[in-house]
């Protein structure tokens, strides 16, 4: 089954989950030729293993605390906050609080 995809002028909403967080999972929002938004949602003690992507990413925690480690530095994102990843930069994620993120990806032109 095909994932179902914002279009272009449709309004979504990434409003925090609040108490259905924990019934929510991670679901692409849109996927554009250059960029690809997604929602994040990671459960406390749940990590995404260290990684990179080849174009530069942004993670913008909108509920709950994660921890993302890049070059083996610490950084706690608390809801509100956005970090910056230059392409190629490894990182993990792991989450502190139950959290939901939108992670945006810039893809890389053929």
């Amino acid at each position: 089954m095909a994932l179902q995809h914002a279009r272009s002028g449709e309004p979504l909403d990434v409003q925090p989950f609040g108490a259905a967080l924990p019934g929510q999972k991670t679901t692409a929002l849109f996927k554009s030729a250059q960029l690809e938004v997604m929602r994040l949602v990671l459960m406390a003690g749940k990590a995404l293993p260290p990684h990179q992507m080849p174009g530069e990413v942004t993670i913008q925690c909108i509920e709950g605390e994660l921890d993302v480690t890049v070059a083996g530095e610490s950084h706690r994102l608390a809801a509100g906050q956005l970090l910056f990843l230059e392409g190629g930069t490894p990182h993990g994620v792991v989450a502190l609080r139950d959290a939901s993120a939108l992670v945006t990806l810039v893809l890389p032109q053929p």
